[in-house]
């Protein structure tokens, strides 16, 4: 367990993708808990769930068998918030739909763990058993000790780089400020407009030529400048 969140922190340290992140989470947390043979991650935004980390194919098909079915232990642990353990024949009686949906994936135990990043972003992590063990109270014990870590390591990375790219933003916007304040500033010397006339007559040239009105001015002035 101490290995693999040390890892998940080398891992946000390193990547900025999250389905890489996820991906790296997979593969260590079948390290982490005893008697994980698989392991996928879950997430649901707006609510459309879907898949997006996997060990194995035999993941994706389980979870198609929930999507189908409209029920299953990973479903059920993202939608109600709830740890989920389970073994081939509970799932058959708690979840039948899908277990009939399952078909010839050879899966026998279940143990799935909820995921809240932000507002927008919630599922389950999720692991599986080749074998109708179950998994002990033990294992659920440590996948839920490593998902509430997960989850948290997880939402602050996310807040950081959501951070990043508002700063971003703003860094444009200022820019662009400047640039359609010098064109302005071109416009009202050389026609002897006023700010909100010389403003105007940028938007309404920026709509002719059907380009965004940064990109227009940053051209128009590009051009008196060369002059």
């Amino acid at each position: 367990m101490a290995g693999a969140l040390e890892a998940l922190s080398g891992d946000l340290d390193r990547e900025q993708e999250l389905g890489v992140l996820l991906q790296r989470v997979c593969e260590q947390v079948v390290r982490a808990v005893p008697d994980a043979e698989l392991a996928g991650v879950m997430m649901s935004r707006r609510g459309a769930p879907e898949t997006v980390a996997v060990t194995d194919k035999q993941v994706h098909d389980s979870d198609n068998a929930q999507y189908q079915a409209g029920e299953g232990p990973c479903l059920h642990a993202m939608t109600t918030g709830a740890l989920v353990r389970s073994d081939a024949e509970e799932a058959r009686d708690r979840w039948p739909a899908f277990v009939r949906a399952l078909d010839e994936a050879h899966v026998g135990s279940f143990l799935s763990a909820p995921l809240v990043i932000d507002n927008q972003f919630s599922g389950a992590l999720n692991l599986f058993g080749l074998r109708a063990h179950g998994f002990r109270e033990l294992e659920a014990r440590i996948l839920e000790i490593y998902s509430i870590a997960m989850e948290t390591a997880l939402r602050s990375a996310w807040r950081y780089r959501q951070a990043q790219t508002t700063i971003a933003q703003l860094e444009q916007a200022l820019t662009s400020r400047a640039v359609i304040d010098q064109a302005k500033g071109i416009l009202m010397a050389a026609r002897g407009l006023t700010a909100d006339e010389a403003f105007q007559e940028l938007v309404e040239q920026s709509q002719r030529e059907n380009v965004k009105l940064r990109d227009f001015v940053g051209v128009f002035v590009a051009k008196v400048v060369r002059k």
